[in-house]
């Protein structure tokens, strides 16, 4: 969890980055850089452009912002109900 986390931060900058620019300064092989992007790749969070030999590699947080979404609306629908059944037991 924390390869995909330090993988996000540097790629929220905007700019796009190498595979070889987000090993730099990391424990982690460029092997194990590139399993992490192709996930996030699949989940619609990471999109790569070839550049001559290299992939540049993009974030979009946009499925982020999705999902959170989705997530204060079931919110919602929890506090609700759960107002319901607590006015419902205390009548």
């Amino acid at each position: 969890m924390r390869h995909f986390q330090g993988i996000i931060a540097r790629l929220s900058s905007g700019e796009p980055h190498s595979i070889a620019q987000l090993t730099v300064g990391s424990r982690v092989t460029r092997q194990a850089i590139t399993k992490h992007l192709r996930v996030l790749q699949k989940a619609g969070m990471v999109h790569s452009a070839r550049t001559g030999r290299e992939s540049l590699f993009r974030f979009d947080a946009e499925p982020l912002r999705e999902m959170h979404q989705y997530l204060d609306s079931l919110s919602r629908q929890w506090d609700h109900a759960l107002a319901q059944l607590r006015a419902f037991v205390e009548e």
